[in-house]
């Protein structure tokens, strides 16, 4: 009994870090504001394979931009197969700021799709200034980009990842997605991180990337990272290897992204990086076993424990509903509200779903059988 009250005592104690944490970021993680003009010239590039369904509202949000002066976007068509060039064409309408180029060429050896089309696009059109990436299924109000380019130079920053709401569907996204923010966000504390430069405690989230051009191609941009699954991550990770700045901010105010429509698809998507996410699969191991003791048992100690089991299992899930309440409310860009406490109150669930995912992708990895978008991953 008393080896139990321990464990559950630890893992309430992690839980109530991991929610002060979450004040701390509350109150300082940076937000994008739109306003303001952009003088220098700004290039984004949409990497799109098979994504003519969702990527015309994109271009309708990026042609709808405002504050940039010397806007160009770049739409590259990863060898799709559903028409996808032709829907940006079409979305473009004779818009000269907008450019699509078509490739039909697999991507080389040893690398993935993203960074292929990436690499390629960038090649393609040399930018300079500032140059940004922006997944195809990301969604964008008028002020997004001027507002992310504006905190990259007012920071100082080589790499400022915008942080876009993520937007859930289906019960399995809304149980798992609010994972991905809430999980720096209630153990890093980003004040920290932005002033340093360990690669260990960079934040990245490839969806919408925003990079001083220069600094990107220093570091090789996406040639460096060809066959990482995590390639958003570790090109942060390379930049603050070379003495650069990389920070995270806020922008659910105006920029969110769906990833997933449904439960197969946020399967499949999540197969395919996770197993490299905590190093060889011991570090998942240990990182899983860290989890379901903070905030796994802590919920079951407070429902099914007695005396100063139940009490410390209390405690554990209280912290546990504070980091998660503040972070999805911080990542819409809004006040915490009652839908937030209520999902919150699913995170034991959503914790397991995360360690069943793992195990998958670990599991896939160990086979062979890693793929994404009909190709299969190196």
């Amino acid at each position: 009994m008393r080896a139990l009250v321990g464990v559950v005592r630890a893992g309430a104690a992690a839980a109530t870090l991991g929610a002060a944490v979450a004040v701390v970021n509350r109150l300082t993680l940076p937000r994008l504001v739109p306003g303001g003009v952009v003088d220098e010239a700004v290039t984004v590039i949409v990497p799109a394979r098979n994504e003519a369904r969702r990527l015309p509202d994109l271009v309708a949000d990026l042609r709808a931009q405002r504050g940039l002066r010397r806007l160009r976007v770049v739409i590259f068509d990863d060898d799709s197969a559903d028409g996808t060039a032709e829907a940006a064409r079409l979305a473009a309408g004779d818009d000269p700021h907008v450019t699509v180029i078509r490739s039909t060429a697999p991507p080389p050896p040893g690398w993935t799709g993203k960074a292929a089309a990436c690499a390629r696009a960038y090649a393609a059109t040399d930018p300079s200034g500032v140059v940004v990436f922006v997944d195809a299924d990301v969604r964008l109000e008028p002020g997004a980009v001027a507002a992310a380019v504006t905190l990259l130079r007012d920071r100082r920053a080589d790499l400022l990842t915008p942080w876009p709401f993520q937007r859930a569907g289906s019960a399995a996204e809304q149980l798992v997605q609010p994972l991905l923010f809430w999980s720096w966000f209630a153990t890093l504390p980003v004040a920290v991180s932005h002033r340093s430069r360990r690669p260990s405690t960079a934040v990245s989230c490839g969806q919408f990337l925003v990079f001083d051009a220069p600094a990107y191609a220093a570091v090789g941009g996406h040639v460096a990272v060809a066959s990482s699954p995590t390639e958003d991550l570790d090109l942060a990770r390379a930049l603050r290897r070379a003495g650069r700045r990389t920070m995270v901010a806020a922008a659910g105010d105006v920029a969110s992204c769906r990833m997933y429509e449904g439960a197969a698809p946020l399967r499949a998507g999540y197969t395919r990086w996770l197993w490299s996410a905590f190093g060889p699969p011991a570090g998942s191991a240990a990182v899983l076993v860290a989890a379901a003791a903070t905030y796994v048992l802590p919920p079951a100690a407070a429902l099914l424990g007695r005396g100063p089991v139940r009490g410390w299992g209390v405690v554990g899930t209280a912290a546990a509903v504070v980091s998660r309440t503040l972070a999805r409310a911080t990542e819409r860009g809004g006040e915490p509200g009652p839908s937030d406490v209520a999902a919150a109150l699913t995170h034991p669930f959503a914790v397991c779903g995360f360690a069943a995912l793992t195990i998958d992708s670990l599991r896939a990895r160990r086979a062979g059988r890693l793929g994404w978008k009909d190709r299969p991953l190196p």
